[in-house]
């Protein structure tokens, strides 16, 4: 509860008016629906918001893989210049310092430390951790209820595996146990049109190592329908785009369009129940 909080707390930003929820709404599917997120005074940033859904399977955080854990993650958008703007967790503790109710939570629950930046992380990531959506369709299936899913589903599932989209979308969060390349079997970057950014590096930052260039951690694919736009640069608006042009560039084949529309009815069984009931976002028509 604590951490549930904090997360909605602007207070965590420089002018007090972006929190971590502005970016990953929990009504929104986890993210903002916005290519780029939005920070203090309307600052722009350079990659896509991944869903904080489901985000305690990632094997790491972001899509650099900067941060190893969900309190490491949670500790970087509070002092992004582009992002909350913080200047440091001291400046973000004396505001909550001057709440008397959080100084007794903070005292019950962390007694030595108090409000600290550790602690404060630490409360977000406890919070994260219930951020499980179970029970979509294709649990259900996997369980055992041949009724879950359509012909259509099941053969976009079949198109899937084929395909290879299973060979990197794996794990309870379909994702986010791996970097991997962005173009492996076309170029991407060079058919996009765009002029190359920082952020197209990906783990390329972090390592320095070449290999690394334009590797990115694998986006888990639960409640994908209702986190677009799609890929770390937020350029593609529909599943339908996002799906066929990953045919493209990862696995070297040009879907049809019924192909495109039997994966995407599979995607859309990805769909889970958060606090027990369906997941939905408000943005969603």
């Amino acid at each position: 509860r604590l951490g549930y909080d904090l997360y909605h707390d602007g207070r965590l930003s420089i002018d007090n008016t972006v929190a971590c929820a502005t970016c990953y709404g929990l009504n929104t599917g986890g993210v903002d629906n916005h290519q780029y997120a939005e920070g203090v005074e309307g600052r722009m940033g350079g990659v896509n918001a991944p869903t904080v859904y489901n985000a305690v399977y990632n094997f790491v955080q972001f899509w650099d893989g900067r941060a190893a854990t969900l309190a490491a993650q949670a500790a970087g958008p509070p002092l992004n210049p582009v992002e909350m703007a913080s200047t440091s967790f001291d400046e973000i503790a004396a505001k909550l310092q001057e709440d008397t109710s959080y100084v007794e939570r903070f005292k019950a629950i962390y007694p030595e430390e108090g409000i600290t930046e550790a602690t404060i992380t630490d409360a977000i990531a406890e919070f994260e951790r219930t951020l499980t959506t179970p029970n979509s369709r294709f649990d259900q299936w996997l369980y055992g209820n041949d009724s879950a899913l359509t012909a259509e589903e099941l053969e976009g599932y079949n198109l899937f595996k084929e395909y290879n989209c299973a060979t990197c979308h794996v794990g309870p969060n379909l994702g986010g146990e791996s970097y991997e390349l962005m173009g492996l079997r076309d170029h991407y970057f060079e058919a996009r049109g765009l002029a190359l950014t920082e952020e197209d590096n990906g783990r390329y930052k972090q390592t320095q190592q070449e290999r690394d260039r334009h590797r990115f951690k694998v986006p888990g694919l639960r409640n994908v329908a209702l986190t677009w736009p799609y890929y770390h640069d937020g350029t593609r608006a529909t599943l339908e785009e996002a799906v066929r042009d990953m045919g493209t560039y990862q696995s070297g084949v040009e879907l049809t369009e019924q192909q495109t529309a039997d994966i995407v009815a599979f995607l859309n069984t990805l769909t889970g129940e958060y606090e027990g009931k369906p997941l939905t976002n408000v943005n969603k028509q």
